[in-house]
């Protein structure tokens, strides 16, 4: 009968906690039956007690111990998160009212204020006590395994080793027994301290990364997920830790930083899978602050393209160097929106709303442009607004020329009339020996404003490789093709990428703006490249599915195999900060620029992409293009 209400109880009760009534009433119950079975064994019997003598003792130490726990509040523990705290609470809320009790027997013995036979005995209240404490742990145990035994039945079941044996990983091994919907069976804890080696946490072995993370003991265990409870763990580390992971067929997943806890607090279903960005990035580059705080502070400034993946998040970084105003202006009215919502309504960025300001506008409108100057006089320009994919663009090199170079044209011509300071344009590694339309006319965008470095304005460019996670990017492609069943689709097996996080592509456009002092080109060093195929492959085994194709369906047109950081006729030197690098570009003239830049402008009105394509050759000599109409251009 006990045992039917308890399981409606914890049914009852699965999703929530059990009210602390409930739990007061069943240690009240608790009491009870300790105060006459302590009182029964301290007297060796009860017969020649006053009725009344055992009335009054219960009510004063009923009293004394329903007060106590009122105070001390154990009743409103959660038990099926019970931990140590919650162990001493108990035995505090039994240590006072035993205090209080010998206290009591104390200065009565030495004043006689009342009859003895009203008062428990020393005896009897270390009995009463010692019982209660040891009947309430039980209860809370007896309770915690029942509840445990009975979701088990209901539970899918994984054996999981734990990477990290310190604090953390105890959290975690204590979320994932706490876990409703899983049962977690931790097997080993992998910690790389040699003196935490072959002893037990939880009566679990703590072993080696190589006594674990092997064939033999995966199989003999049946490890099916390896779970990496070291939030500080260093980067190169946790990619090395998680690819071999990965070769072993095993899930990964991570417990997150403690500043990112739901409310200070840490549970099993806040641990994450590990996530591609993470087995790609590096460690985080270092800024000087100080640098770019004196370029920002209380400046206005003006960012293109700043709904797109990284003109936004050059607006989020800059809103915490407090400029005077912050302009956000794009032509895409949408994810501009989407920008403003959540610029105006989440922390830390709210509260610098009185300086920002949103505007829809094309940076080739020439006439918009000029009112946005005018209105708002920018001390600074970040320009990210471009086109960027490559296959529409060498479909549509009229739109890409446009935008991409008159476009930066237009702005660049505005921050030398109005007296801007300094303008950083965002370019791309595709502008490097390019063999695409869109990558010459980056080229073109960078030798346009190379040729007004004398003129007042610091222009400034920047070079990026791919951006992790950014619109239209490998990964967001590869994440679609999965959700879908696959097959996961590459151009080429040998083709390469360098990748770099969107933070950190926008630190190096606030670095190289602060250190750029005109006519500069910065690029990233930007670590190894990263081969797409195996990229792919990396992505299959994060997703956990089995048999994803991966199907190679060809170079696209203007696509090469690899990208360049430099031209052939370019070298570059160090600068202060070790992963930028100031490239040594050719100078262009410009009476040249102008003149041959006037010249495309009039071949565009023909809209024949043909001759298009033939005046930027003849502008960027290295434009050479690659599995494209245009390459019967280069023959001749």
């Amino acid at each position: 009968m006990f045992k039917k209400l308890f399981y409606i109880l914890v049914k009852r009760f699965r999703h929530s906690t059990i009210p602390g009534w409930i739990v007061l009433f069943i240690d009240l119950a608790i009491f009870v039956v300790a105060f006459f079975v302590a009182e029964a064994f301290a007297l060796r019997s009860i017969v020649g007690l006053t009725f009344k003598s055992i009335v009054v003792k219960f009510v004063v130490t009923f009293a004394i111990t329903l007060i106590a726990f009122l105070t001390m509040k154990s009743y409103k523990n959660i038990i099926r998160h019970m931990g140590l705290n919650d162990i001493w609470r108990i035995i505090w809320v039994c240590i006072f009212p035993a205090l209080v009790c010998f206290i009591v027997n104390f200065v009565n013995n030495k004043w006689r204020v009342i009859n003895s036979d009203y008062l428990l005995s020393y005896r009897a209240v270390a009995m009463l006590y010692t019982i209660l404490v040891v009947l309430m742990l039980l209860s809370r145990f007896a309770m915690l395994y029942v509840y445990n035994q009975y979701f088990k039945r209901q539970r899918s079941s994984f054996n999981v080793v734990i990477y990290g044996a310190g604090a953390a990983g105890v959290i975690a091994n204590n979320a994932l027994k706490q876990d409703l919907r899983y049962e977690y069976r931790v097997v080993a804890f992998i910690d790389d301290d040699l003196s935490k080696v072959n002893q037990q946490l939880d009566s679990v072995p703590v072993m080696r990364a190589r006594d674990v993370l092997n064939p033999r003991f995966v199989a003999k265990k049946r490890v099916e997920q390896l779970i990496i409870a070291i939030p500080t763990i260093r980067l190169m580390h946790k990619q090395a830790i998680t690819n071999r992971a990965l070769d072993l067929g095993l899930t990964v997943k991570s417990v997150p930083h403690i500043s990112n806890w739901i409310n200070g607090s840490f549970s099993s279903a806040q641990i994450r899978d590990i996530r591609i960005e993470d087995l790609l990035g590096r460690d985080p580059i270092k800024i000087d602050n100080i640098n770019v705080i004196r370029e920002v502070l209380d400046k206005t400034v003006l960012v293109t393209g700043a709904a797109g993946s990284i003109g936004s998040e050059i607006c989020r970084q800059l809103l915490q160097y407090k400029p005077k105003q912050i302009i956000m202006l794009d032509q895409a009215e949408s994810p501009l929106y989407d920008l403003q919502f959540e610029l105006r309504n989440n922390e830390p960025y709210k509260k610098y709303v009185d300086s920002m300001q949103f505007v829809i506008a094309n940076v080739k409108d020439q006439p918009r442009m000029e009112e946005v100057f005018e209105t708002y006089r920018p001390d600074l320009v970040y320009h990210a607004a471009a086109y960027k994919h490559v296959p529409f663009m060498e479909e549509n090199p009229y739109e890409a020329i446009y935008v991409n170079v008159f476009g930066t044209k237009n702005v660049a011509d505005l921050a030398i009339k109005y007296g801007t300071e300094k303008f950083v344009m965002v370019s791309t590694d595709k502008a490097v020996n390019p063999t695409n339309v869109m990558g010459a006319t980056k080229r073109m965008a960078e030798i346009y404003i190379q040729s007004r470095s004398a003129e007042g304005t610091h222009f400034v460019t920047t070079r990026f490789g791919n951006v992790l996670g950014s619109n239209g990017s490998v990964i967001p492609l590869f994440k679609k093709q999965l959700a879908a069943g696959g097959p996961l689709t590459v151009t080429h097996k040998d083709i390469i990428r360098y990748f770099m996080t969107i933070p950190e592509a926008c630190n190096l456009v606030l670095e190289a703006g602060a250190m750029g002092q005109g006519g500069d080109i910065f690029v990233f060093d930007m670590g190894k490249p990263v081969k797409i195929y195996d990229l792919a492959k990396k992505m299959i085994q994060l997703s956990g599915l089995k048999d994803i194709e991966i199907k190679e369906i060809g170079l696209r047109p203007g696509e090469k195999l690899y990208e360049e950081l430099l031209a052939n006729k370019e070298n570059n030197i160090p600068t202060y900060h070790p992963k930028i690098l100031r490239a040594e570009v050719r100078h262009y003239n410009i009476e040249d620029v102008d003149r041959e830049y006037a010249e495309l402008l009039d071949i565009m009105y023909t809209l024949d992409d043909r001759k298009i394509v033939a005046k930027m050759k003849g502008i960027v000599p290295e434009f050479v293009s690659n599995n494209s109409v245009y390459c019967e251009l280069d023959k001749k």
